[in-house]
């Protein structure tokens, strides 16, 4: 608990503070300075994470040497160690790398450190990059304290539940158009068991900040929880925050897939695809892998927004998207990686070389109006554009918050704070120990971070 007689630190301290918690792994690092080794030249370095479209993305990228004389030197690495890396680089102002992914929980808290080079001279003056056809909130998202923008987006997503069609027929099971989790626990109770092996639904159990505290923060919203209140008062031990990690973990164990507390994005992605689950509430970007041409499931299911309890909307708002860093020594080629990256023609690209249903979506609007990409996603393009536009990020829940996000809080110490949250809640999934241990250990820890921003 916070001392009154506590002297708060300078803001100035704060600040530093919070940078440290967030870059806790460059701290053994070395300053390598604004000097750096970075690209010279026609050359691009770009530090990328390893998901399937960005290595299609590298896979294509002759295509634009071809068409600007600019070489781009890929370094891809999986999540963890990319955001690690990221953090090293940008952090220290090194300039190893020009560009690299980060997403829109990192861009503005790194603009507002002056690691990233606002992007909106690009865009006045390269108007074929059409930057009102990407999507509001993607452009609002990736927009630092001084209106100015530091990313674009590769792609963008929501999140939704994902249901077999065919397995609801047979057990004589109707999805609502706009689900309740009340109706979707239900759901999952009648739809477990239905095929030999196969449970109602999949949950992400497993520990990480991004990992199983992204589904169930949304859970947490709409029950009428939040993490901070608009005094930056820790909520962890509300009733409403209780009243929804009892409902999430008790619904994985009862229905919920097999090994759930280790099981996050790729493990549900697997068990939807192999038919062990009927239900499956996560990314939309998932439904273009599902519904890919060489996907058992393609054409068995169906789609409906991120289930509601006392909100009317629920689904989160995410973007891989592209940074340049402040310190590259070149911007102007940077940019054209960045624009060709994140503009319609890469899209069309993909669309001919790989498959529509491979497209980076959920960033631009023209992506929802073009034939092909239509007839390729008919069956869940249109709720995944309304899933985007109607996230609510600075307004996510039941109450005003003190910082944006919806799935994760917008602030540098959220990355330790939510993994270490995760790995209690992770361990009541297990059954190691009950929801209300997990939350009295999780409020202490939200408490921390309260005294340094309560007042501010």
């Amino acid at each position: 608990m916070r001392t009154p007689s506590r002297r708060r630190p300078p803001r100035a301290t704060l600040a530093l503070a919070a940078a440290g918690t967030l870059l806790a792994p460059l701290l053994s690092g070395c300053w390598v300075g604004a000097g750096g080794t970075g690209s010279g030249g026609t050359s691009v370095n770009v530090l990328m994470v390893n998901n399937s479209q960005m290595t299609e993305l590298q896979k294509l990228a002759p295509r634009f040497t071809e068409e600007t004389g600019i070489k781009v030197n890929f370094t891809v690495l999986p999540e963890n160690d990319v955001r690690d890396k990221i953090s090293q680089d940008f952090a220290n102002q090194a300039g190893q790398y020009d560009v690299a992914t980060l997403s829109n929980y990192e861009i503005p808290i790194y603009a507002r450190n002056g690691w990233l080079h606002e992007m909106n001279s690009y865009v006045a003056k390269d108007p074929s990059y059409d930057e009102q056809d990407v999507l509001k909130p993607m452009r609002q998202s990736l927009t630092g304290d001084d209106g100015k923008l530091y990313g674009q987006p590769f792609y963008g997503e929501s999140s939704f539940l994902m249901y077999r069609k065919d397995v609801f027929a047979k057990k004589g099971l109707t999805m609502p158009a706009r689900p309740t989790w009340t109706q979707v626990a239900d759901l999952a109770a009648k739809a477990d068991g239905a095929e030999s092996g196969m449970k109602g639904i999949c949950l992400r159990g497993l520990p990480g900040w991004g990992e199983v505290m992204a589904p169930l923060t949304t859970v947490v919203n709409t029950f009428g929880g939040t993490w901070f209140d608009k005094d930056w008062k820790a909520r962890l031990d509300s009733p409403a925050f209780e009243k929804a990690t009892r409902f999430y973990v008790d619904l994985v164990r009862a229905h919920g897939e097999s090994g759930a507390a280790q099981s996050g994005f790729a493990e549900c992605l697997n068990n939807m695809t192999q038919g062990k689950v009927a239900m499956w509430y996560d990314a939309t970007s998932a439904a273009g892998l599902l519904e890919a041409a060489d996907s058992p499931v393609r054409g068995k299911l169906g789609y409906a927004p991120a289930p509601v309890e006392r909100t009317e909307s629920s689904g989160w708002l995410y973007t891989w998207a592209w940074g340049i860093q402040k310190a590259s020594r070149n911007p102007d080629n940077a940019w054209k990686f960045v624009s060709w990256a994140s503009g319609k023609r890469y899209e069309q690209l993909v669309g001919d070389k790989i498959g529509w249903s491979n497209v980076p979506a959920g960033k631009r609007a023209s992506t929802y109006t073009n034939p092909e990409y239509i007839k390729s996603a008919a069956s869940f393009q249109e709720m995944t554009k309304e899933a985007i536009e109607q996230a609510r990020p600075n307004d996510p829940g039941v109450q005003p918050r003190p910082a944006p996000g919806i799935q994760f809080v917008g602030i540098p110490e959220f990355t330790d704070l939510g993994t270490r949250v995760s790995q209690e809640i992770s361990a009541a999934i297990a059954g190691r120990q009950s929801v209300e241990s997990a939350l009295s250990k999780s409020q202490q820890l939200a408490e921390k971070i309260s005294e340094e921003y309560e007042g501010r």
